[in-house]
């Protein structure tokens, strides 16, 4: 399977991670690989997530590099989990390869904050109303492979409700939640939905109303996420039609997390959205 082949985010994770700390260990390549009696290519390999690490090589490199404590057990930590397959593995190559970035991220995320702009974001989906998205999108999906997809998404959503779950902060401009799709009935589910997703304590939803006009978030929709007990973000997904782009550079990130504030700031409170949300059911 030509996913097998791909850096799993984990060990993205941790590359990004042990790059950063070696360059603030003011290190370089040649002093790792001199670490490690290795090529500068194989710490490379390391950094980008190509390569998986030993137990043994890893403990050098901490050493290096000045790491304990806290931070040293949470990376051995990491350096385990990415060892691991995640519960999509078992759907095999159904699972188009920008997807499998996003059920990693979303499965090891404390913290996820999103911007959505033609769309309900996918963990506050229905089952109608995914079915329907997927079907209308034959140029990225086979029919064929419609409902296991719906079943993917479904078993995404176990990232809210599971002990201990990630926080999730949704920012949805007002289009999203007006376009009908899958036709009424579904979309006055959704609608209804969302508003009891609303409620869980680890949720907040917010709407930008079309009135607003221009906002920050011309950029597009991204989703951010943070793997510590900090809301920072630790990494940034975007996604096209034909592409997937995955963020680590703190330059990109403190810019989105600077975008997903001032949208915060633009939207409704929560309470104002939903009850915008209850007036477009109204209105269905």
């Amino acid at each position: 399977m030509a996913d097998e082949l791909r850096p799993t985010v984990r060990a993205r994770r941790l590359g990004s991670e042990l790059r950063r700390l070696r360059e603030a260990a003011g290190r370089g390549t040649d002093d790792a690989a001199q670490a490690l009696a290795c090529s500068r290519a194989k710490i490379s390999r390391i950094e980008t997530g190509a390569s998986g690490v030993r137990r043994l090589d890893l403990g050098i490199l901490l050493d290096l590099y000045g790491v304990a404590g806290k931070e040293r057990d949470a990376l051995e930590g990491l350096s385990r989990e990415s060892k691991k397959r995640g519960w999509w593995h078992d759907y095999g190559d159904t699972i188009p390869s920008a997807y499998v970035d996003v059920l990693g991220l979303e499965d090891d995320a404390r913290y996820i904050r999103m911007w959505q702009t033609m769309v309900v974001p996918g963990l506050l989906q229905t089952r109608s109303y995914a079915r329907a998205l997927l079907e209308a999108n034959p140029a990225a999906v086979r029919p064929e492979r419609i409902e296991q997809l719906v079943e993917i998404r479904m078993e995404r959503k176990e990232v809210l409700a599971k002990p201990d779950p990630a926080r999730f902060w949704a920012i949805i401009w007002e289009p999203a939640l007006r376009c009908p799709v899958g036709g009424v009935e579904v979309h006055r589910e959704q609608l209804a939905h969302l508003t009891e997703m609303a409620q869980l304590p680890n949720v907040t939803l917010q709407v930008v109303p079309l009135g607003v006009g221009a906002t920050a978030g011309a950029c597009g929709a991204f989703v951010m996420y943070g793997f510590s007990d900090s809301p920072t973000p630790g990494a940034v997904f975007l996604e096209t039609l034909t592409s997937s782009h995955y963020l680590e550079q703190q330059g990109e990130l403190d810019g989105y997390g600077l975008v997903f504030e001032y949208l915060r700031s633009a939207a409704l409170d929560p309470v104002k959205s939903l009850d915008m949300i209850a007036a477009i059911a109204a209105e269905t």
